[in-house]
C-alpha cells in the first residue's frame, strides 16, 4: 500500500484546533480527492516545510518565492501576472470601465464578445465563481495552502421589499453551501446590509440618526438598543435640516429589514460561522452601524463575537468611534468584533463633502490613514489579548501586516487563542497573503461570486475606487515573475 500523505489543511486544522469559533463545530471533515499528476511547469512545488510554528513573524518572508507560491500553479501565475499588469497600467483601467459602461454592452454579439472577455481574465481573478458550488470549490483550493474564505454573494444595493427578499435568500443558501464544507474553512459569512434594506431606508434612517445625534430630545420610537454611532467629530453634513419621521410603510420595511437580517444573524449561530457586516459611504453608514450595533446586543452572548462590523480608518472620525463603540460594548458585557479596513469610496466621500461646502471626512495625506489603521490594530490586538472580541484585518498594505504580525506576536496572540484574522481580496496582495499564513497566522480571502452580470457592479467598483491599488501592485508582480522564472528554469535544466 502506497503511503498516505496528511494533506497540509489538515495539518493546519490541527495547528488551529482552537480557532475562533462561538460554538463547536460538528459538521464532518471529508477526505481530499486524490489528484493526477499535472504536467512539470504546472505543478505545485513542494512547500519547503510541513510543520510551521505556531505563529512566528520572523517567518514573515517575502524572499523565498518558491515557499511563498507553494500551493499556486504555474497557470494561474501566469494569469495573475498577465491581470496585475494589466490592471496597474490606468489607462487599460478607464477603457475597460468605459466599455463596461457603453452603449456596446447593448449590442448581443458585442455583448458576449465582451463578457466572455472578462470572464477569461478580470472576473476568473477578482471573483471565486458564478454561484455558492463553485466559490466553494475555490475555497477548497485555498484550503488546501492554509488560507480560508470569507464568502461574498456578489449583490449591490437593493431599491425594494421584492430585491431585498431575493437578496436575502442568495446570502441564505451562502450560508447552508458554508456548512458542506470542511470546519473552520469559511471564517465568515459577509452581508451587505444595502442589500436586504431598501437604499431609500437606509438614507432615511441615517438622516434621523443624525439628527438626533444634533439634537438628543429628538426621539425616535423605532430605535433599539444601540452601541454610540457617532464621535463628536462624526460628519453630519449630509442632513441640512430636520428630517420627517419615518412614515407608518417606512416603518413596515423597518421591520422587514430587522427580521431579514435577524433571519441572518440565526443562520449564522447555527452554522457556527461568524456574520460580517460591510461598511459603505457615510450617507447610509449611520444606519448600517446601527442594524449592526443593535445586532451584536442581540446575538454576541459568548466571548467570540458572531455578528461583527466594519471600521473604516481612512476617515478622520474612526479611531474615536472605536473607543466609544468598545467602550460601550464592555460596559455592557458584549464582546464585539471589528473588520479594520481603509476604505473604499474615498471619491465618492470627497466629492459629496465639496458639494456641500464641508471638508473631507477623508484623512488628509496617506500617511495619516495609514497611522490611524495601524493605531486602530493595535488598540484591537490589545483588547483581544486581554479579553473577548475578535479582529479582522483586511489589509494589502505590506508594512501594515508586519507591524500587526509582530504586535500579536508580542502579545502571544495566535498561542493560544485565534481572535485574529488578516485578510486581503481574492485575487490581490498574494504576497502578504501566503507570507502571513506561512508564519502561522488566520489568514482569509474576501471571496465574491455571482452571476458575471450581477457581480459586474461590485467589478466595476473595484476597478474605480482601488485603481491606485491595483496601480501599486508591483510588488506582487515582481515577486510572481521571479518565481515563474525560477519554475522556468526548473523545467529546463
Amino acid at each position: 500500500m502506497a503511503t498516505r500523505v496528511i494533506p497540509p489543511r489538515i495539518l493546519r486544522k490541527l495547528r488551529y484546533n482552537t480557532a475562533t469559533k462561538p460554538l463547536n463545530s460538528t459538521h464532518p471533515f471529508p477526505l481530499s480527492p486524490t489528484l493526477s499528476s499535472p504536467t512539470i511547469l504546472d505543478q505545485k512545488p513542494p512547500s519547503s516545510t510541513i510543520l510551521r510554528p505556531a505563529v512566528d513573524p520572523s517567518a514573515l518572508n517575502f524572499h523565498d518565492v518558491e515557499k511563498l507560491f507553494s500551493y499556486v500553479p504555474t497557470s494561474k501565475l501566469l494569469r495573475s501576472t498577465t491581470v496585475l499588469y494589466a490592471t496597474g497600467v490606468e489607462s487599460m483601467v478607464d477603457l475597460g470601465m468605459w466599455i463596461m459602461r457603453s452603449k456596446f454592452m447593448e449590442v448581443e454579439g458585442a455583448r458576449d464578445i465582451i463578457l466572455a472577455t472578462i470572464r477569461g481574465s478580470f472576473y476568473d481573478h477578482f471573483c471565486a465563481g458564478e454561484d455558492a458550488i463553485s466559490a466553494s470549490k475555490s475555497i477548497g483550493s485555498l484550503n488546501d495552502a492554509g488560507i480560508r474564505g470569507m464568502l461574498v454573494y456578489g449583490v449591490e444595493d437593493a431599491h425594494d421589499n421584492d430585491g431585498c427578499d431575493r437578496n436575502l435568500k442568495g446570502f441564505l443558501h451562502t450560508i447552508d453551501v458554508s456548512k458542506s464544507l470542511p470546519p473552520s474553512s469559511v471564517s465568515f459569512e459577509i452581508v451587505k446590509i444595502t442589500a436586504i434594506c431598501p437604499m431609500k431606508l437606509l438614507e432615511r434612517m441615517s438622516d434621523l440618526l443624525r439628527w438626533e445625534q444634533q439634537d438628543p430630545s429628538f426621539i425616535l420610537p423605532w430605535k433599539q438598543e444601540s452601541f454610540p454611532i457617532f464621535s463628536e467629530s462624526s460628519p453630519l453634513y449630509h442632513t441640512r435640516k430636520r428630517p420627517e419621521p419615518l412614515t407608518s410603510e417606512e416603518e413596515n420595511d423597518l421591520e422587514l429589514a430587522n427580521k431579514r437580517l435577524f433571519e441572518l444573524c440565526q443562520k449564522c449561530v447555527q452554522a457556527n460561522i461568524p456574520l460580517l457586516v460591510d461598511a459603505e459611504h457615510t450617507e447610509v453608514q449611520p444606519a448600517i452601524d446601527y442594524f449592526t450595533y443593535s445586532s451584536a446586543i442581540m446575538h454576541n452572548k459568548v466571548e467570540n463575537p458572531i455578528v461583527f462590523g466594519t471600521m473604516q480608518t481612512y476617515l478622520k472620525d474612526a479611531k474615536e468611534r472605536l473607543l466609544l463603540v468598545t467602550n460601550a460594548a464592555d460596559k455592557m458585557g458584549i464582546p464585539m468584533g471589528f473588520k479594520l479596513v481603509r476604505g473604499a469610496y474615498m471619491s465618492m466621500e470627497r466629492r459629496v463633502a465639496s458639494s456641500l461646502g464641508y471638508a473631507s471626512p477623508i484623512h488628509d495625506t496617506i500617511h495619516d490613514t495609514h497611522k490611524c489603521f495601524n493605531d486602530c490594530s493595535t488598540f484591537m490586538l490589545e483588547k483581544i489579548a486581554n479579553g473577548p472580541g475578535g479582529v479582522v484585518l483586511a489589509t494589502h498594505n505590506i508594512e501594515s501586516g508586519k507591524l500587526a504580525a509582530a504586535k500579536a506576536h508580542e502579545l502571544g496572540i495566535g498561542k493560544v487563542n485565534h481572535k485574529l484574522e488578516f485578510a486581503q481580496l481574492y485575487g490581490m496582495s498574494e504576497a502578504l497573503s501566503f507570507g502571513l499564513s506561512n508564519a502561522g497566522f488566520q489568514v482569509s480571502k474576501y471571496m465574491p461570486f455571482g452571476p458575471i452580470e450581477t457581480v459586474m457592479p461590485y467589478l466595476l467598483r473595484r476597478a474605480e475606487e482601488n485603481r491606485g491599488m491595483l496601480a501599486a501592485s508591483g510588488f506582487d508582480r515582481q515577486l510572481m515573475r521571479q518565481e515563474l522564472g525560477r519554475r522556468l528554469k526548473t523545467a529546463i535544466f
